[in-house]
């Protein structure tokens, strides 16, 4: 199985008028966000699901990769949120799917959630080495079986300034 995260595209500054779970994407970040996704899919890029978290801008991002094509399928997934375990995403959410191992995933979240979590499934822990930028993309390859903490490989690590 192949899992896409994608960070969330350029949104509205944090304050204190705004809950967090509200923040939109900017039009910056909607036009950039769009091209990502444009270039994604003339890459041959394609999801059989895409899961995003609840909040607003995670959502607008899934959006706007489902407008471009790259999947017809969207899933709401807590787990996806600032506070998600990826533990629990494995056990709760992914495991229970049952998946073919030929399933392409594209997971729209939040950092430092996203970075940590794949530092997890490719070293078995999370050592803030990597950072990803908003709409960048991290893919990961999981084993055919078994656990997939410390087991994944990386296979692409792309910040949005070379996919524009």
């Amino acid at each position: 199985m192949e899992l896409y995260l994608i960070r969330h595209g350029i949104a509205q500054v944090a304050t204190s008028e705004m809950k967090d779970q509200e923040r939109s994407l900017t039009e910056d970040g909607r036009k950039k966000t769009q091209k990502v996704a444009q270039r994604l899919k003339n890459l041959g890029l394609s999801f059989d699901l895409i899961a995003t978290s609840p909040l607003v801008r995670a959502q607008q991002t899934a959006e706007i990769l489902i407008s471009t094509g790259l999947s017809s399928q969207l899933e709401e997934c807590s787990y996806l949120a600032p506070e998600g375990s990826i533990q629990d995403w494995i056990t709760q959410w992914l495991m229970s799917k049952k998946y073919p191992s030929s399933t392409r995933l594209g997971l729209v979240g939040h950092e430092p959630c996203l970075s940590n979590w794949a530092e997890i499934l490719v070293w078995g822990e999370a050592k803030d080495s990597l950072v990803l930028k908003k709409a960048g993309t991290i893919g990961i390859e999981t084993p055919p079986n078994g656990s997939l903490v410390g087991r994944c490989q990386m296979f692409w690590l792309t910040p949005p300034r070379y996919l524009l």
